[in-house]
């Protein structure tokens, strides 16, 4: 598995705001996978600085995630 990023904020019950790795930028419509490869969400945008980019991630929920925790992508 890749590393998508790190989770920066919670916005809501749906949508998670994560800090990616510029030279490892994950494609747009991604699937999203917590550390025990369960599905977390899917990466609908990228946004921010070029040196540091941020990804919104859309999630059918948030309840188990915690802000500072790892996603990754397939």
């Amino acid at each position: 598995m890749k590393t998508a990023g790190r989770i920066r904020s919670i916005v809501g019950k749906h949508m998670l705001v994560i800090s990616c790795d510029s030279a490892q930028l994950p494609p747009l419509y991604t699937d999203v996978f917590d550390a025990d490869e369960k599905p977390v969400g899917r990466l609908v945008e990228i946004f921010g600085n070029i040196s540091s980019p941020c990804a919104s991630v859309y999630c059918s929920d948030t309840a188990g995630c915690v802000s500072g925790g790892m996603l990754y992508t397939k």
